[in-house]
This record gives C-alpha cells, structure tokens and sequence, in this order.
C-alpha cells in the first residue's frame, strides 16, 4: 500500500481517505459549477493526491481541477481532464514562493531560473539586498553590474552582456523583466542602492548623511517604483556589503531619516514590504544596543509605514545567542504595534569547494595553475606521485597560514546529500583517523567522485537545529535561499528540497502541512502576492506533485553556462514528479516541458 502523506501534528501517516477531500476548504466537487458538466473537460487534473493546500490546514486524499491558468476544483472532481496527473501516494501542493533571490540578471538568460526550478520554487522575488539594476542614470550600468558581482558573486561582465539595459527607471526595469519569456512568476523590490547612485553619484557611497535635497530627489524614484507596481522597498546596511573599491554599498549609512522618508512612500502603497540586509552588531556591540536601535528603526519603519519589515537572521557560532537577543528586540517592537518578520533558512549557509570550482590552496604554489587545467588534468596531476608530492607540501603549507577551522570543513556526502554533519566527519577528524596531514585528507577526498567532491564550510547557521527552532517562531519567516547569487560560491536554491526531505521526512520535525505552508501561503502574503500559495478554486493555478518517498537532493556542479562561460553552482533534485505554474506544466520529473507561462507579479 503506498503512504498517503498529511497530517497536522505528524510528518506523515496512512489515514487519509479519498471521500475527505469533500472537507477541504472551499473545495467544489463535480463539473456543473464551473461548466464542465456533461463531458466537458477540465484542462488539467491532478487526481488522488493528498492535497497540501498551503493554508496549514490537515491534508486530505483528492483532486485538483485547473482551467486555463486557475484553479476550479479542489476535491473530488467527477469530470475529465484533456490532461491527467495520477498522484496517488504523492503530495500535491500550491507552488513555492521563495522571496530571498537575486535573479535580476540571470532570468534574462536562463528563463527557467535554474536551480529553483528543479525545487518546486514557482515565483521569485528580485531586488533584495537593496541592489538593483534599475533605477540607472546615463553611463551608470557598468557601476551597478559591478557592485552586483562585489555583493553577491554575479560576474559583471556576464550582466553586462545579458542585459538590454533598455531602461532608466525602475518601472521601466519592469517592464522589460515582463517581456522577457519566463518559466516562473517574477516580482521585484526596488533597491535603495540603485536609487542613491541615480540621485547623488559618487556622494552616495559618502558616510555623510544625505542632505533633504538628496532625499527630495530620492523619494521620486521610490514613488515611481511603486506606482510601477514593485513589491517594496528593499536597502543593505550590513558592512559584509562593498563596492569593489573597498567602500561600503550606498545606503550603508543612511539615516533614520532617509528611511523614514521612504517608509512614507511606502505608507502610500497598501501591500508593500520594506527589506533590509540588517546591520546587527555581532561580537563588535557585546551589550546589544547598536542591535537594539537597529530593530527600533525597523519599528519605526513598520509603523510608519503600516507594512512588514523583513531582514536575514542566522545563527553563528561566534556569538552564540546574537539571533536569540534579536527575536527579543522584534518580539518588543511586534508588541508595540509594528510587523516585523525575520527570515532564515532551514539549513546552514556553507561556502562550497572542490577541484570543479575553488579550493583553499589556489594561491599556493603550483595551484594557481592547477585551477585553470581541465577536471581530468587535474585529477591526473595530483594522483601521479611526481606530480602529486610538490602540490601536496604546498597545501600543507598553506593550511598553516589559513585562519580556518578544519573541524567545521566538510567532505558533502553523495549517498543521500546531507547537510546534518557531525564532528567526526569533518576534515580535521578524517585527517586523524587516517593518520595524514589535513592537506592530504583533503586532497585524497577531493579526488573522490572523479574529482567531484566537493567541501562545504558553514558559516551560518552553523547550529540546524537553531535554525529550525527559529522557524517555529510564528513570525519568523523562511527566506535566505539567494538563488542566483553567490554563484560560485553557495548553493542554496535547493533549500525548499533539504526541508522537505531533512525536517519533514527524515527528522520529523515538521508537518509537512507546516513546512508546505511556510514556503507557500506565508511567503506569498508576506510580500502581498494575490491569489497564489494556496490550492483553492479561483487561485492561480502553480502546483507542485511530489513523491515524499523519492525526493532527493542531487549533487552540486559546477556549470558554465552564464554568457561569456562564467561558471556557477547548480543542483538539481528527484522526486518531483510535476510543476505547474499559471495552469501548464512547467517541470516534468526534474526536466524543463518547454513551457514558459511565468508572468510579471505587480503589487
């Protein structure tokens, strides 16, 4: 018998039974309501899944009925489908709506969005981070791919040559991004950086306040995003964010003031969200009061505004309970009358290695050339003993001189992919339980998978299980997956997969009807998306069928397919089975259908 999946207090369990799909919520049964009586048929049915419908309510055996792009029927749906899904034993659910991505560029090139598209991920929100190609003054495309490519590892070139740049404002940027043929649906923010270049030049990146007329000249900008249909507002105050120069991103020292201004556009525009990369003080504000008056500003924004402030949270193991104070702070301005949603992931975040991409030796002697040959030379050179022994002294060599902790370095597993890794797999332990010198454990594991295996070194979230326990914070939202940035560096795109799989199915920690939710209906909400992260009749019709039992991660790759060959991490996934997005199948079983019914989200 197969498992039926859907519970509200457990992961899973085989109670469903086809007639309770006559309880879900709004469902319509047969075809006389919506015409498609007498022989009629449906486009698409999906029949004998246990319907997750992204509310959090407890899943029920049924059928899913869709017309053009929505939504007609959820239950038991008597009439035909000119198409039919058999889902039974599978999960059907709304599609996901991931929030957290910087695909601003790469949707010119690539329509499907891969890797999101290989996770069930139907709709993106660009712009965060306050980067943003638009709003761009005369000769100002090359400073803003640059600053893209020092923020989050999108090589400029790539952009410059993948973009029309057929726009100066941000609602013109929208309106190319809506001709573009599209596998997902495409919202944006528009971003502070972008607008404080158009407005000040080289004044923005000053540390000096913006004057009232700079802010005059700012607020028009913002406005016409808004009007233009942008989801929000979205600025970066973190000093991990630098122009190549060395200089922090403009905004970095915005004022209240300059914020506020904006939160007052804001106000204007029922449904916006205002998103910050946060300047939280870490080790260097032991005492929490620059933190403090962080999340008192996002208040004050909230407020203002009357609409969600969200920024990234994580845990890192430098200083523990930064994230724990942090929910305090907005847990205090929340009870004071603001919104404020945090978001994180549901895994660590980890800067990836391996011979296909970079390694922590590549400026040691004889690396620098080792990292430009082919995998197979590669290979090659460090088996052969000639070859192998002067690379392996400089790795050793160079191991000395890195401030890296070796314990917290690790071979990622292939057979499952994990991300739940324990001390005694890391790089230092495999080096001592072999006997050898980190260099050589390295280097021996790296040749592992013809060369393919690749290292994670988490950096945040370093501790899942805080990570997940933030999670069940009811305003705390699922975010962080930065699908299209760090492309050389991450690959996090995949995170709706690694929740299913590890906090669902494995680990149990989660109702699937929960983690369905947070990724669907939570999201889409948060950032005002009408009529999608729900399976209910009127919906839009994006639909994700999955085997729970099949779903698996795959393994990151190192891809060259960005304009120019610049490489970048990929990672697909088994077990989805479909992916509909605005009625037509998008994804069948992990490979594009070639349809491109994505459309542009305006607020």
């Amino acid at each position: 018998m197969t498992r039926s999946w859907g519970s509200s207090t457990t992961t899973h369990g085989s109670w469903a039974d086809p007639l309770v799909g006559l309880r879900g919520p709004l469902a319509t049964v047969g075809g006389d309501r919506h015409g498609k009586g007498d022989g009629m048929a449906h486009d698409l049915v999906i029949r004998g899944g246990t319907v997750v419908d992204g509310t959090g309510a407890p899943g029920w055996t049924g059928d899913v009925a869709v017309d053009g792009d929505r939504i007609v029927e959820v239950g038991r749906v008597d009439g035909p489908g000119r198409r039919e899904i058999d889902a039974d034993g599978q999960v059907v659910t709304p599609g996901f709506v991931d929030i957290h991505t910087h695909l601003d560029a790469q949707l010119a090139w690539d329509p499907i969005a891969s890797s999101s598209c290989w996770h069930g991920v139907t709709s993106v929100v660009l712009g965060n981070c306050g980067v943003t190609f638009a709003p761009v003054a005369e000769g100002g495309a090359e400073f803003l791919a640059e600053m893209m490519e020092s923020v989050e590892d999108i090589p400029a070139q790539s952009i410059l040559d993948g973009l029309s740049w057929n726009w100066s404002t941000y609602g013109e940027y929208l309106d190319e991004v809506e001709t573009l043929p599209k596998g997902v649906n495409v919202g944006g923010m528009v971003g502070h950086c972008a607008v404080r270049v158009a407005a000040m030049g080289e004044r923005s990146l000053d540390e000096e306040p913006a004057g009232p007329e700079d802010i005059a000249a700012m607020v028009p900008m913002v406005e016409e995003a808004m009007a233009a249909g942008a989801l929000g507002f979205s600025t970066s105050r973190t000093f991990l964010h630098r122009v190549p120069d060395g200089r922090y991103v403009p905004g970095t020292h915005a004022t209240a003031d300059e914020l506020l201004a904006f939160a007052g556009v804001l106000a204007d525009h029922q449904g916006a969200v205002f998103e910050s990369a946060a300047k939280l003080g870490g080790r260097n504000d032991p005492e929490g009061r620059f933190t403090r008056e962080e999340i008192g500003m996002y208040g004050d924004i909230s407020r203002l505004a009357g609409c969600p402030v969200t920024f990234g949270l994580t845990q890192v193991d430098i200083v523990p309970d930064m994230h724990l104070r942090v929910l305090d702070f907005v847990e205090e301005e929340n009870a004071d009358g603001a919104t404020i949603r945090p978001q994180t992931t549901s895994r660590h975040i980890g800067i990836l290695f391996g011979l296909t991409a970079r390694t922590p030796f590549d400026r040691a002697d004889g690396w620098d050339e080792l990292r430009s040959l082919p995998l197979a030379e590669k290979v090659a050179r460090l088996t052969d003993p000639t070859t192998r022994a002067p690379l392996v002294a400089a790795a050793a060599q160079r191991v000395e001189g890195l401030p890296m902790d070796w314990g917290k370095f690790f071979a990622l597993p292939d057979d499952p992919v994990r991300h739940d890794l324990a001390d005694d797999e890391s790089v230092a332990a495999v080096a001592a339980q072999r006997g050898v010198p980190i260099a050589e454990a390295w280097i021996d594991q790296a040749l592992e998978l013809d060369g393919r295996r690749m290292f994670v070194l988490p950096f945040l979230n370093q501790k899942m299980d805080e990570a997940a326990d933030m999670l069940r914070r009811p305003y705390v939202v699922l975010g962080l997956a930065d699908a299209g940035a760090h492309s050389k560096q991450i690959m996090d795109a995949s995170q709706p997969t690694f929740f299913l799989t590890h906090w669902v199915r494995d680990r149990g920690e989660f109702s699937i009807e929960e983690a369905v939710r947070l990724m669907t209906s939570d999201t889409a909400d948060l950032f005002g998306i009408p009529d999608r992260g729900r399976l209910v009749p009127g919906s839009f019709a994006d639909v994700n069928v999955i085997d729970m039992e099949g779903l698996r991660l795959g393994y990151p790759e190192m891809a060259h397919d960005f304009p120019g060959g610049a490489g970048r991490f990929v990672q697909r996934a088994d077990g989805y089975t479909a992916t509909v997005v605005n009625g037509e199948v998008f994804m069948e079983n992990g490979e594009h259908s070639g349809a491109l019914a994505g459309r542009m989200l305006r607020r």
